[in-house]
């Protein structure tokens, strides 16, 4: 493969950003050169002033083929990822049919991917009552880690566990070299029960307390304390929960945990009525706890930011009625990730270093993935951002496969220009090219980390 290069005046490396020309071949980086720099017989692409920074990296994407392509596919998620950048993902074992919790069914997902991957593709098995014995062959045959439910997932086939489920798996984990995940809601008595109008969002809204968050968390650390087994948070909404994170970290314990867009970028106040497409387990919250998430972030005790992507099917959302009750709890975003964080992340003079932080080097690393920085030697997995370019959404534009997003509409800044896999572009002046080429990474951890 031939050598190609891109050049900017702002690349993004660990030192910050600077003028720079990124060389590739062979699927890495093989040079890091000057902007001036003109090696010869490099077809070198001037981006100008755009940013060229490493690819994201999303570990919370819920892609549900097979058995549930109607809701989300292979070709149209990772379409629709390319599309807002993210040259990596990792696919929820949830809810696809089979669930991923059996070799046999990561096997069936894993071939599921056969020439739909516009981007790279890895997978989280899952914890359920009585599949302890599937978790290290599974880890085996390249499961990232392993999630599980405290609450009802939502779906019969995928049921939750408790704390006697998870002595038994942790050490199984720990032993293998895997984290846990975990939805951190426990289904505690609601303080009151209402009656309210089931299209009003505080309705919803009331009905999953932080509480649920807290009580859960603080479970987790205590098990983690226990077993010693690595345990990350995912789409961590609560304010309250963030004391117990500290105090984990602070203690020394294997613990990180995450946070959405959503929970990021719009407020409890702002859903109007009968919206079903801002319902998300756990829920939006009020402004006042998004700024504490976004405090969280800055201070360490939130490691990660992904988009728990998680469409379904429009009849699902309950779009007729509008009842929040009733509808599928799940945001679907994946495109808009990187867009939809840097909005708000530059309201508050966040520079992309630490969102590139948040969302490529995080996630990577909870997955066991080599991306994180532009380095020589690194894999050729790069998006060229405009940070200052402003447009509106429409839902009907965007890649995934059902047009129900809470992001109709919105004014976002920051545009992906470009998206390099492996030193080729499969997006190119923000459309998609080429042929799908992205591959399943089925790799066990150990052996990614190390190559």
């Amino acid at each position: 493969m031939e050598a190609t290069a891109i050049r900017t005046t702002r690349l993004l490396t660990p030192d910050g950003l600077a003028p720079g020309t990124v060389v590739m071949q062979e699927g890495t980086v093989s040079a890091m050169l000057p902007a001036d720099a003109a090696p010869a017989g490099v077809a070198i692409r001037d981006v100008g002033d755009d940013v060229v920074m490493p690819g994201i990296v999303d570990s919370h994407v819920h892609v549900n083929e097979p058995g549930r392509t109607e809701w989300e596919g292979w070709e149209t998620a990772t379409r629709a990822a390319a599309l807002g950048g993210v040259v990596a993902l990792v696919d929820m074992p949830l809810n696809s049919i089979p669930v991923t919790t059996t070799l046999a069914a990561l096997e069936a997902k894993i071939a599921a991917t056969s020439g739909n991957l516009w981007i790279d593709a890895g997978f989280w098995g899952g914890v359920i009552p009585g599949n302890t014995q599937e978790l290290a062959p599974m880890a085996r045959a390249g499961a990232r880690g392993f999630k599980c439910f405290l609450c009802p997932s939502g779906i019969d086939e995928f049921p939750n566990v408790g704390a006697a489920e998870l002595r038994e798996a942790m050490p199984v984990l720990r032993a293998a070299g895997v984290p846990l995940l975990v939805h951190a809601e426990l289904e505690l008595p609601l303080r009151t029960v209402s009656e309210g109008d089931p299209a009003e969002y505080l309705t919803y809204l009331h009905s999953r307390p932080p509480e649920w968050e807290d009580a859960a968390v603080a479970m987790i650390v205590d098990l983690v304390r226990e077993t010693r087994c690595p345990a990350h948070i995912v789409h961590l909404s609560s304010a309250g929960a963030l004391q117990h994170v500290r105090a984990a970290k602070a203690e020394g314990l294997p613990l990180t945990a995450e946070t959405c867009p959503h929970y990021l970028c719009l407020t409890a106040e702002e859903v109007p009525r009968g919206e079903t497409a801002f319902k998300c387990a756990p829920p939006i919250r009020p402004a006042a706890n998004r700024e504490a998430l976004w405090a969280a972030l800055a201070d360490g005790t939130l490691d990660v930011v992904v988009t728990d992507h998680s469409p379904c099917v429009p009849s699902l959302k309950r779009l007729d009625t509008g009842n929040f009750l009733d509808a599928w709890g799940g945001i679907a975003s994946l495109q808009l990730g990187l867009s939809s964080v840097w909005t708000e992340a530059r309201r508050r003079g966040v520079p992309l270093s630490t969102l590139s932080r948040w969302m490529t080097a995080g996630p990577a690393r909870l997955a066991g993935l080599p991306h994180g920085t532009l380095r020589v030697g690194g894999p050729a997995d790069i998006v060229v951002f405009a940070p200052d370019a402003t447009w509106t959404v429409d839902v009907h534009a965007l890649a995934h496969r059902n047009a129900i997003s809470p992001w109709h509409g919105r004014k976002l800044c920051g545009r992906v220009r470009h998206t390099y896999l492996r030193g080729v572009p499969v997006v190119d002046d923000g459309v998609i090219v080429g042929r799908p080429s992205g591959r399943p990474l089925r790799s066990p951890r150990f052996a990614l980390e190390r190559s």
